[in-house]
C-alpha cells in the first residue's frame, strides 16, 4: 500500500505540473521597458513580437488574443522578429493567419523579418515569396536584409535569418539618412556583427527557455544552440554583446541588443517559469524622459 500510494502520489503531482505547464503555454504578459536611443528626436513606442509558431499548439484564437494586446497598446511602430510559423504547417492554413495579422496597424507600419521556422516551414523561394506576398497585402512588410525611413529620426533595418539565410547588412542601411538605426534579426547570434551605427538590435529565437527548471535552466537553451545566448537567454532584459572585430556603440566596445521571450512555442506545448511576452519598448531621445 505504501509504494501503490508513492506511485499514485508521483502520478498527480506530474499531471498537476503538466496540466499547469500548458495553461501557461496560453497565458502571455504585456512587458513594458524604457531606454534613451541615440539618434531619436521625440519619443517612440514600439510594439515588439516574435516566435509566434503559428501551427500544432498556437491556434487562431491565441494570435487574435496577442493582436488584440498590440493594437490596445497603441504603440507608433510594429515589429515582428520571425517565425511566424512551426515547422511543417500545412500552407494552406496561412491565409487564415494572414486575417489577423492584417489587424495589426500602427502609424509608422508593421515590419518583419524571418526566423529559422519560416525557412523550414516555407521550404522553397516559391512558398517564401508568396507568404512574403500574403504579408504585404495584409499590412506586414518583411524587411530580410533591407530598410527604409521609418521616421525623419529614426531608420529600421532587418537581416535574414542567422541559421538558414543570407545576411547583408550593409544593403539593409544603404538607405540610412538621418537619426536612430534600429534593427531586427532573429536570432541574437548575429549581434557581433552589429557595428556602431547600429542603435539597438531586436531578437528573439530562445523564447527565453521556454522551460525553466530548478537548478538545471532553461532547457531551450540546448534546443536552440545559440552561441551567444548562454547568459543572456531570460529575455526580458536589455543585454548587450560583445562587436568582436567591429566598431562599437559604448567604450567598452558593446552593441546594444534585446532578446524577446516570444510568444508561441516549438517542440513541446509547455512553458515553465518562463512566460509569454508581448513586449512593448518605450524609446526616448538620450536625457529626456521616456512616453508614459
Amino acid at each position: 500500500m505504501s509504494l501503490r500510494r508513492v506511485f499514485s502520489t508521483a502520478g498527480w503531482s506530474l499531471l498537476t505540473f503538466g496540466f499547469v505547464s500548458v495553461l501557461n503555454t496560453y497565458r502571455f504578459v504585456t512587458v513594458r521597458h524604457s531606454l534613451s536611443l541615440p539618434g531619436l528626436k521625440r519619443p517612440l513606442r514600439v510594439a515588439h513580437l516574435s516566435d509566434l509558431h503559428y501551427g500544432l499548439f498556437v491556434g487562431l484564437g491565441t494570435i487574435r488574443r496577442w493582436v488584440d494586446a498590440t493594437l490596445h497598446a497603441k504603440p507608433d511602430l510594429i515589429v515582428i522578429t520571425g517565425d511566424f510559423l512551426d515547422s511543417g504547417f500545412n500552407v494552406r492554413s496561412h491565409p487564415r493567419l494572414m486575417a489577423e495579422l492584417g489587424r495589426l496597424r500602427a502609424p509608422l507600419g508593421v515590419y518583419a523579418v524571418w526566423g529559422n521556422h519560416d525557412w523550414t516551414s516555407l521550404n522553397t523561394n516559391r512558398t517564401r515569396i508568396r507568404f512574403a506576398e500574403l504579408l504585404r497585402v495584409h499590412g506586414v512588410r518583411l524587411i530580410n536584409n533591407a530598410g527604409l525611413q521609418v521616421r525623419d529620426d529614426l531608420y529600421l533595418a532587418g537581416v535574414d535569418d542567422w541559421w538558414f539565410g543570407m545576411q547583408d547588412l550593409d544593403k539593409a542601411l544603404e538607405g540610412h539618412e538621418d537619426g536612430a538605426v534600429m534593427l531586427l534579426a532573429h536570432n541574437p547570434d548575429y549581434l557581433p556583427h552589429v557595428p556602431e551605427r547600429v542603435g539597438l538590435t531586436l531578437s528573439g529565437h530562445t523564447h527565453g527557455g521556454q522551460v525553466r527548471l530548478p537548478l538545471l535552466g532553461p532547457l531551450k537553451k540546448r534546443m536552440t544552440l545559440s552561441t551567444i545566448m548562454q547568459g543572456w537567454v531570460r529575455g526580458t532584459e536589455i543585454i548587450t554583446s560583445p562587436a568582436e572585430g567591429t566598431p562599437s556603440v559604448t567604450p567598452d566596445g558593446e552593441a546594444l541588443g534585446f532578446v524577446s521571450r516570444g510568444l508561441g512555442v516549438t517542440g513541446v506545448p509547455v512553458r515553465l517559469n518562463c512566460p509569454a511576452e508581448l513586449v512593448l519598448l518605450d524609446l526616448s531621445p538620450p536625457g529626456e524622459r521616456t512616453q508614459e
